[in-house]
């Protein structure tokens, strides 16, 4: 069974790590869990109440919590905010997807998904011609 929640992640973090290493956010060992958010009109107040100030691009990984491969749980039950207590594995990453944000910084919408891409690196393009350095 998938049970989808949504993770932001700075574009620069996503795109800096190992796509076969299991993912944890920069503040992971401070925290002690991953913040997640549950559908996309909740993340976008979400980005707006704790990011709207920091200019750098966002992502918005589409997580499956039951194939995480750690804990999670409500810590505030009926919120929703549920929270992942270990690292998220490659494989629970369904969708990676873009933030609109306006000319002061808003957030204002979510990009269509990934659909297709390989979820190992998801905003990878997909295959390119060869070069002198790949042959």
């Amino acid at each position: 069974m998938t049970r989808p929640t949504l993770h932001l992640v700075p574009e620069a973090r996503w795109n800096a790590r190992d796509p076969r290493a299991p993912y944890t956010p920069a503040r992971y060992e401070e925290e002690g869990f991953v913040h997640c958010t549950d559908g996309d009109e909740e993340m976008v107040r979400t980005a707006n109440r704790f990011y709207r100030e920091d200019p750098q691009p966002f992502l918005l990984l589409t997580v499956d919590l039951d194939a995480t491969g750690s804990p999670w749980r409500f810590d505030e039950p009926g919120s929703p905010f549920p929270h992942i207590y270990g690292p998220i594995a490659p494989e629970a990453i369904l969708e990676v997807r873009r933030f609109v944000r306006d000319a002061d910084g808003a957030f204002t919408g979510i990009t269509a998904g990934d659909a297709g891409q390989d979820r190992a690196d998801p905003l990878d393009d997909g295959p390119r011609a060869p070069t002198a350095e790949t042959g």
